[in-house]
C-alpha cells in the first residue's frame, strides 16, 4: 500500500487535503496557532509531511526476566521490522525496588525486566542501534532515575 497517495478520505468518505492554510479557516492565526506541519508550534506534527513520506513507528511493548532475555527479544523484533521499542518493567522497578530489595521478593522478571543498574540499561540495549531506534518507557515514580540511566547508557553505546 503506497502511504505516499496524494488524496486521502476520512472513514466518511470525505477526502482530506494534503495540507490546510489559511485560506480554510477565518476563525485562527494561522501561523501562532496553528503553523504549517514539521514547524513551531508544531502542532500538525513534527515532519513537514508527517506519514505521507516517512511510515510511523511500529513500537512493540516487551520486557521479560532479564535484561539479557529483553535485548535478545529486542533483537528478535528490530530483526522482524520493530522500529520502535517499549519498555516493559517489572512490578519492583515499576515501585522503585531495587531487585533484592524485600518486598521486590517474588517478583522480580515476572512481568517484565528488571533494571537497577547503569550495566543492566546497557545490557538492555546492547547491540542496538539508539541512534535509529525511538524508545519508549512506560513508568511513573522512578522515571528520573530510569530516564538519567538510559541516557547515560545512550551516551556510552558505540552508536551515539
Amino acid at each position: 500500500m503506497d502511504l505516499r497517495k496524494k488524496a486521502f478520505k476520512n472513514l466518511s468518505d470525505i477526502e482530506i487535503q494534503e495540507c490546510y492554510t489559511p485560506a480554510d479557516t477565518d476563525s485562527l492565526n494561522y501561523q501562532n496557532d496553528l503553523g504549517k506541519p514539521g514547524e513551531f508550534p508544531f502542532t500538525r506534527g513534527v515532519y513537514p509531511t508527517m506519514y505521507r513520506g516517512r511510515l510511523w513507528t511500529m513500537r512493540q511493548f516487551a520486557g521479560f526476566a532479564t535484561a539479557e532475555e529483553t535485548n535478545r527479544r529486542y533483537r528478535y523484533l528490530l530483526d522482524h521490522g520493530t522500529t520502535g521499542l517499549s519498555v516493559a518493567f517489572d512490578m519492583p522497578t515499576l515501585m522503585g525496588y531495587d531487585s533484592d530489595h524485600p518486598r521486590a521478593r517474588g517478583e522480580v522478571g515476572r512481568c517484565g525486566v528488571a533494571i537497577d543498574t547503569l550495566a543492566d540499561m546497557e545490557t538492555l540495549f546492547s547491540a542496538i542501534p539508539l541512534d535509529q531506534v525511538s524508545v519508549s518507557m512506560t513508568i511513573n515514580g522512578p522515571a528520573l532515575g530510569l530516564s538519567a540511566i538510559y541516557l547515560q547508557a545512550a551516551a556510552m553505546s558505540d552508536v551515539s
